[in-house]
């Protein structure tokens, strides 16, 4: 079973979010086999980022752990909170899984 991370920013950090943004994507694409989804938390009017959410294909806690560390974003020191949850997939790509 999957993996969701989601994260928060520090407050006032969006000047490092904005600094490092180019790195996290890379990051992203480069691990691309790895992710189901991935994207930031938006206010509702669609501006800003004030965190995100990474859905990634692992069985393993640590890898999970271990691969939002490892973001750009992270070594940056961007979150104020990481939670690393696992995750049913009992409706996906417009299917339901689950009986």
């Amino acid at each position: 079973m999957p993996f969701i991370i989601q994260f928060l920013d520090k407050p006032d950090y969006g000047h490092v979010r904005a600094e490092w943004r180019a790195q996290h994507l890379q990051y992203l694409d480069a691990n691309r086999d790895r992710l189901l989804a991935a994207g930031a938390l938006l206010n509702d009017d669609g501006s800003g980022g004030h965190g995100g959410v990474i859905i990634i294909d692992t069985d393993d806690r640590v890898e999970a752990e271990n691969f939002i560390a490892n973001d750009p974003y992270s070594r940056a020191g961007l979150f104020e909170t990481v939670t690393v949850t696992r995750w049913r997939k009992a409706f996906f790509d417009f299917e339901r899984l689950i009986a």
